[in-house]
């Protein structure tokens, strides 16, 4: 029994020491790019580089570790705001915070676009992770009345990548702009609370 409940502790360990070193490579990536010595990495994250390479054999393992967690957090974040907030605020909060995160991944577009054998499984990925996160927050949405039902997830969100694109500096200001503006237009005949829909304007 000892020896399994040491295996488990061993594991447990192993486990908190790529969670730290995920944590710690996004914020050395984000502050030096990706192309930061891992030595800077293993020192931030208090373990050897051995450590790392122990786990990430190459350094775009590391960066789609990296990447995944980051994809976690942005639709795990869609869950959180559904539960705290009405749909469509909820809808509002979860496109801005996929803007920060669009720009803030705006560093990684080279390394994610090189060809590299460890990104290929990553835009499946992303769709896998935000499309159903997003389709979510689009149906109680709907259901509530606050906006029209013909709202694509798929299309959304290549539509808050495209409007991310000039923000390549890495200030979210004007896309936060542009993204509310857009699902402002969702509420164009939305149905209303009472299942009436909004009467489309007729020029005078």
């Amino acid at each position: 029994m000892a020896g399994r409940s040491s295996g488990r502790n061993v594991r447990a360990d192993a486990q908190r020491n790529i969670e730290t070193l995920v944590r710690t490579a996004r914020d050395v990536f984000a502050t030096s790019g990706v192309e930061a010595p891992m030595r800077e990495i293993a020192e931030k994250a208090g373990v050897g580089v051995g450590t790392i390479y122990r786990n990430f054999p190459q350094r775009s393992d590391l960066i789609a570790a990296v990447f995944r967690s980051e994809v976690d957090a942005c639709a795990d974040a869609a869950t959180s705001l559904a539960e705290a907030y009405p749909p469509g605020e909820a809808l509002d909060r979860w496109m801005q915070r996929y803007v920060d995160f669009i720009v803030a991944k705006r560093g990684l577009a080279a390394a994610l676009h090189s060809g590299d054998p460890a990104f290929e499984a990553l835009p499946a990925y992303f769709d896998s992770r935000f499309e159903p996160a997003l389709q979510r927050l689009l149906d109680a949405a709907v259901t509530a009345g606050e906006i029209r039902p013909d709202a694509n997830p798929y299309d959304l969100l290549r539509a808050v990548a495209s409007l991310c694109m000039p923000s390549s500096d890495g200030n979210p200001a004007a896309a936060r702009r542009l993204v509310a503006l857009l699902v402002d237009g969702l509420r164009y005949r939305a149905a209303g609370p009472k299942g009436d829909a909004s009467p489309a304007h007729k020029p005078d």
